[in-house]
């Protein structure tokens, strides 16, 4: 059973986690009108939990064996058609609930934002005529829509396949798969591409009918870009357009103050580049228009002449329902996306007991930039998460590595091997670290070369970890945890009311008093990327020119002036705590030399972090 896109009634959505975390999101929030994304990376995963609801609902199962040559797709397009079946009935039994305390009905009404539906809720609830009062619930189980079940593809993550040594053809590679996957699902929802413009697989969504307006113009299923800023927002949006394809929203995350892999921009900070799109975005709609009509033209489509619905929407790091509401009443976004603190409730996510208990009590100490994904992107960590303990034991152990089982990032690495291998694996780091031996390096290069190495981990096995031992596929997982480092504001294990009461401002769920606003914390976690940065430089490894950081430094500083306007809007203690915040964290980067001289001979300055600790 197909359900449209877009008519969640809350204001905000749940972005992807991991592999493991949301990959049975929509099963536990969907039916409550709560729009949630799963990730298609790990197709093994996938059928692992195709297999797990089967058994548990009652549904046939039939393996689809990794060695069918289109395994990939098939399994994600039988995992989403499963969901797709299970949400469906979820919502006919919740429409058909009575309106009594604790009932499903009830539940999906009692945790609306204020709006229209909750009105006529409470009207409900406050009529005395009997009559009227049927006729009002029969109204409200119509409007008892579902939220939308999102996928998101990773688009780096695009490993071509090989079988008995010759590469598949590029539709058969695991982004185009997944995208395949997806597209002939009966899901109506979006998909959210994120990690940057893949031509290769922005041109396949154009073979897809399901993207293109239907007879009613509608799209039964839309493209959502994960951006990190205004720029590349126009350039994809532009390449999908040329395409005869709209990009239906535009999901804004910050650059570093997220969880998972970080995106770090040129030092652009979250406030100004939200500005600038407010300040842009119907010009980006009507250029973007342009260039689509001209395209679905060509194609043959009939052309509504009015612009299509765009939505901009944010996400990352946000705390409270003051910053939630900053976000959307002061910077005009259509929706927020809060994914970090529902690692804490377990009836939407899946986190074993172990781990609940770790996050539940998670320190600045404990969540750290990391150095783990074999992306070779910056990636948010939980220091002692079973994944980081196997690691380091096995590195005392003197057998650094994973074993590699699923290969999702055997990607780009083919330094020793002619088929590329993953950087996180046994084979891979055995070769490394002796090479480094070899080297003609300092032995402090020698040292900071052999951390970078070690501190690679099997984020395909261990993403997915949290899913399979939470639900007992694999009771000797040793899961990893991606959580972002507003972790350490919250400390209490929550049901879903709570946790969505908190995002509405009903009741707060922050147990950290010291915890800073969202743009100071953001703002920290620049400048502390930015010393990083420098401190590679000096060490002699590949990094930025003086230029780049220089012009790093200029953005961080335009965004400490769009701030101290923007202060203006806070009441007088909050305003004074966050100016006096920024002038410290100002003082700070100013303190860093950015000339040749001094950047190659400078001593790491102190860290920039705002204090976090409970």
């Amino acid at each position: 059973m197909a359900y449209a896109d877009g008519q969640s009634p809350h204001t905000f959505h749940i972005p992807v986690m991991g592999t493991g975390f949301m990959i049975d999101a929509p099963l536990r929030v969907a039916k409550y009108g709560i729009s949630s994304a799963i990730s298609l990376v790990d197709d093994v995963l996938i059928e692992q939990m195709r297999r797990f609801h089967c058994e548990r609902e009652g549904e046939p199962y039939e393996k689809i064996p990794a060695s069918d040559v289109d395994a990939r797709a098939r399994r994600i397009t039988a995992y989403l058609n499963l969901l797709d079946r299970l949400v469906g009935r979820q919502v006919v039994r919740l429409q058909a609930a009575p309106f009594e305390a604790g009932s499903e009905v009830t539940r999906y009404f009692e945790m609306l934002p204020d709006g229209p539906l909750a009105r006529t809720y409470r009207e409900m609830q406050a009529t005395a005529d009997p009559r009227q009062c049927v006729e009002l619930q029969n109204q409200l189980r119509r409007m008892a829509v579902p939220g939308s079940i999102n996928v998101n593809i990773m688009s780096k993550g695009d490993r071509d396949l090989y079988r008995d040594g010759e590469k598949l053809p590029a539709k058969y590679s695991d982004a185009s798969a997944a995208l395949r996957g997806f597209a002939n699902s009966t899901l109506s929802s979006s998909i959210i591409f994120s990690a940057g413009i893949s031509p290769r697989l922005y041109g396949y969504v154009a073979e897809f009918d399901d993207f293109f307006p239907n007879e009613r113009g509608e799209l039964k299923k839309k493209i959502v870009l994960k951006v990190s800023d205004y720029h590349s927002a126009a350039v994809q949006g532009k390449f999908f357009a040329k395409h005869g394809l709209w990009v239906s929203e535009y999901r804004i995350e910050s650059g570093l103050n997220c969880g998972g892999h970080t995106f770090a921009t040129k030092g652009l900070l979250l406030g100004p580049i939200l500005e600038e799109f407010q300040r842009k975005k119907r010009e980006l709609v009507e250029q973007l228009h342009a260039a689509y009509v001209k395209a679905l033209k060509r194609r043959g489509y009939a052309v509504d002449q009015s612009p299509r619905e765009v939505r901009v929407t944010v996400q990352g790091g946000i705390g409270d329902a003051v910053e939630d509401a900053l976000l959307r009443e002061h910077y005009g976004a259509d929706g927020t996306g809060w994914a970090t603190p529902f690692l804490l409730v377990p009836e939407v996510s899946n986190v074993d007991d172990e781990h609940l208990r770790k996050l539940a009590a998670a320190t600045g100490e404990d969540v750290f930039l990391s150095d783990s994904s074999p992306f070779g992107i910056p990636f948010w960590n939980l220091r002692n998460s079973a994944s980081e303990e196997a690691r380091r034991r096995r590195i005392g152990e003197g057998r650094p590595g994973s074993p590699c089982s699923k290969g999702f990032v055997q990607l780009f690495n083919v330094e020793f091997t002619p088929l590329p291998i993953c950087t996180a694996s046994r084979e891979y780091q055995r070769l490394k670290l002796e090479q480094l031996e070899r080297d003609d390096l300092t032995d402090r290069q020698r040292e900071a070369a052999r951390r970078s190495v070690l501190a690679k981990s099997c984020i395909c096995h261990d993403l997915a970890g949290v899913a399979t031992l939470k639900n007992g596929i694999d009771r000797k997982a040793t899961p990893a945890v991606c959580c972002g480092p507003n972790i350490v504001n919250f400390s209490k294990v929550a049901t879903l009311e709570e946790m969505v009461g908190h995002i509405y401002g009903r009741v707060s769920l922050v147990t950290n008093p010291a915890r800073p606003q969202m743009f100071i914390r953001e703002l920290a976690i620049y400048i502390d990327y930015l010393l990083d940065e420098l401190e590679k430089r000096r060490l002699g490894f590949p990094s930025h020119s003086i230029e780049y950081f220089q012009e790093f430094r200029k953005n961080l500083r335009d965004g400490i002036d769009h701030y101290r306007r923007l202060a203006d809007r806070f009441e007088a203690e909050e305003r004074a705590r966050f100016l006096d915040e920024l002038e410290r964290l100002r003082e700070m980067l100013d303190a860093v030399p950015l000339n040749e001289d001094h950047v190659d001979a400078a001593v790491r300055p102190v860290q920039a972090e705002v204090p976090v600790s409970r």
